[in-house]
């Protein structure tokens, strides 16, 4: 790769003046002095790799830019620090992230030992805590800090930050080194950025991909609502039309013409949450309209029919049980209620997939959004438990790339420059009192001691 090329040149150049440093403070008596936590944070700003002088022992410098490369190439917010074992431990995870000012997994080889800390909005308490037991007396860093990484890049979410590809020096580069090498960057600069720019095209283009498969679903639920609208044949000024109808029939008018205008400027799949938001509004603005003019009581405001939005507000919520799944309450319209009652299959929604007509809930992780703008304030959850798309949805590492979808994980995604920005209970506990090591890590890995 061109971009490990000249991240390999760089530190060519700086290797011997390294050593001389180095030789110089063994032969000084009380010279040696842990490096700075901010320039670890510099280095991790700029490669997600780093390697303290003092423990180059424990991770060579070609492993070092093989591990770099690999989470480079996952384009995930994975950072690495391997310290000597004398390094301060006293509020060492919250003190690098603050130092840093990056959200992500951070994961540091302290001597023998490993731990690692993550801000939550990227994996959750309980991963991190699987993800260092399980490596745990995995042999050399080499192997450990692999494992690690490979584990981690499956689980986390979010992005890499951008600094890593922005063109700055990389591990605190000299000016001296930088001049040197400049004729090499100006030759392979625009191939490294391309090579690494790689996997964020490629998100980008994948998310693109599903907001078009998912467009045609929307397009179908804003159609379908317009023609309701059409069907209800109001007119303000009709005889019995009173103020009250009159304001539903505007509210329905104006989610109408919203969910259309947010379709057209949305850019990502989550943003189609807001889309059918302002659909299920209006159509429960609609239902409301209906009972006016029919002199019914007006309908309890609910969620929308569970096996296809269209069908209108549910008005009851029934039991149900999926080929091969859990039984669950979910609500239902009148239509789909009676099905159910009388053993037949309901009436569900399915969408065009690579394998064929699937109902929404099997069709790919771009309709949680669709489903969360329908279902959103908690509901979802109970009701997708066992399909695929629950299972997805209930990852850091989707909701990084479509949103929550419902509820709200919080936080900035992994990558984000957040500073000092982040809740300072996911990376306490553990290093602090010297606890490190012997298995006592916290709850290996737990969050703020003693999880």
């Amino acid at each position: 790769m061109k971009a490990a090329l000249v991240r390999t040149l760089v530190r060519l150049l700086i290797v011997p003046v390294a050593a001389v440093l180095a030789a110089l403070m063994v032969g000084a008596p009380g010279a040696h002095a842990a490096t700075d936590l901010s320039r670890v944070a510099e280095a991790l700003r700029e490669s997600p790799v780093y390697v303290d002088p003092e423990a180059t022992a424990q991770l060579s410098e070609a492993d070092a830019e093989a591990l770099a490369d690999k989470i480079e190439d996952a384009d995930k917010p994975v950072f690495v620090a391997v310290l000597p074992a004398d390094y301060p431990t006293e509020n060492l995870f919250q003190n690098l992230r603050t130092e840093t000012g990056v959200t992500g997994l951070y994961g540091i080889r302290l001597g023998d030992e490993f731990d690692a800390r993550a801000d939550s909005s990227v994996l959750s308490r309980q991963a991190v805590d699987n993800l260092v037991t399980a490596v745990r007396g995995a042999g050399d860093a080499k192997a450990q800090l692999n494992d690690f990484v490979d584990d981690a890049l499956r689980n986390v979410g979010g992005s890499a930050p951008s600094t890593w590809t922005d063109g700055s020096g990389g591990d605190g580069v000299p000016t001296a080194a930088l001049i040197t090498t400049g004729a090499v960057l100006a030759a392979g600069g625009a191939g490294a950025y391309a090579l690494a720019r790689r996997n964020r095209r490629r998100h980008a283009e994948e998310q693109r991909a599903a907001l078009e498969r998912l467009r045609v679903v929307v397009d179908e639920d804003i159609t379908a609502f317009g023609e309701e609208l059409d069907r209800l044949d109001f007119h303000p000024g009709e005889p019995g039309a009173d103020d009250a109808m009159r304001a539903d029939y505007e509210h329905a008018l104006d989610a109408y013409e919203q969910a259309k205008s947010l379709m057209a400027a949305a850019t990502k799949p989550e943003d189609v949450r807001a889309v059918t938001q302002a659909v299920e509004d209006g159509r429960f603005a609609l239902a409301t309209l209906a009972a006016r003019r029919e002199g019914r009581p007006l309908p309890e405001r609910r969620p929308p029919c569970f096996f296809d939005p269209r069908h209108g507000p549910s008005v009851v919520d029934a039991t149900w049980t999926p080929p091969g799944g859990a039984t669950r309450e979910v609500p239902v319209c009148a239509a789909d209620a009676t099905r159910l009652a009388d053993g037949r299959d309901p009436v569900i929604r399915e969408v065009d997939t690579e394998y064929g007509r699937r109902p929404y809930w099997d069709a790919g992780p771009a309709y949680g959004p669709w489903a969360g703008g329908y279902f959103g304030g908690g509901i979802l959850p109970g009701l997708l438990i066992g399909t695929m798309l629950g299972s997805m949805m209930a990852t850091p590492s989707y909701a990084a790339d479509y949103g929550a979808g419902y509820g709200d994980f919080g936080g900035y995604e992994g990558g984000d420059l957040s500073g000092a920005d982040f809740n300072t209970d996911d990376f306490s506990g553990g290093f602090g009192g010297g606890d490190f090591g012997g298995g006592d890590f916290g709850g290996g890995g737990d969050f703020g001691g003693g999880f």
